[in-house]
């Protein structure tokens, strides 16, 4: 069986878009070049971002249409990292709420991509 361990997000400048990731995550990347950073998680996760302007990069597509998301413990743990990040500046574009799921709010990254904090889906 196959188990995802990788996502990359496309964006125009990897360092300024790791200084955000920094900030938010609270780790340091693993690699960093200048049209390709990548973090390393504990569990085998690796999240990277690559460089539109990367001499090898190829991508018909356009726009976002997914979110890299951050399932937390509880409800409490929304509401304060929804705290931390509007203290670090991070930009929000759905506002604390309820979803059919539970709370959740969503950023936005340097490059406009979607980053979701929710609590594990309710039974």
């Amino acid at each position: 069986m196959l188990v995802p361990n990788l996502v990359l997000f496309y964006v125009e400048d990897p360092l300024v878009s790791a200084a955000f990731y920094e900030k938010i995550l609270q780790i340091k990347p693993l690699a960093s070049y200048p049209t390709y950073v990548a973090f390393s998680f504990e569990n085998g996760f690796t999240f990277s971002l690559w460089s539109k302007q990367a001499e090898n990069f190829v991508s018909g597509g356009q726009g976002h249409r997914s979110e890299l998301a951050f399932m937390v413990k509880n409800e409490e743990e929304v509401r304060k990292l929804r705290k931390m990040w509007g203290q670090f500046g991070v930009e929000v574009e759905q506002e604390l709420h309820e979803a059919t799921f539970g709370l959740t709010f969503v950023a936005l990254d340097p490059d406009n991509h979607r980053i979701r904090v929710c609590i594990p889906d309710k039974d």
